[in-house]
């Protein structure tokens, strides 16, 4: 009878072994397929987040862009007009300073 008894709980503990065995598999499962899961969730919002971040970037560098430009424009502009304003004032005066400079090369002083 002890030998039966004997049989009966190897063959318990073998049963409740090999249950142990099918829950530690499962969880195993489970565990991989929740990391493959987290990590393809991981990589979709790490692509938005480039995204985002790439068209703030695009969008920094055309406004920045697009002001310089502007503001060359503006200074060449501005520029252009003092030049113009410069070469003006210069011929108003011209034939007072060309005066001005024959008298004093032409007059010898003794």
């Amino acid at each position: 009878m002890d030998s039966v008894r004997g049989q009966g709980s190897i063959q318990m503990l073998l049963t409740a072994e090999q249950d142990a065995q099918h829950i530690v598999n499962s969880a195993r499962t489970s565990k991989t397929a929740r990391l493959r899961q987290a990590k393809d969730e991981a990589e979709r919002e790490l692509q938005l987040y480039r995204t985002k971040m790439e068209a703030e970037y695009q969008k920094m560098i055309s406004d920045t862009s697009g002001s310089s430009g502007s503001n060359v424009k503006r200074l060449e502009e501005e520029t252009d007009a003092k030049i113009k304003k410069l070469k003006e004032s210069s011929s108003k005066v011209r034939s007072d300073i060309v005066s001005m400079l024959m008298k004093y090369v032409t007059t010898v002083k003794t």
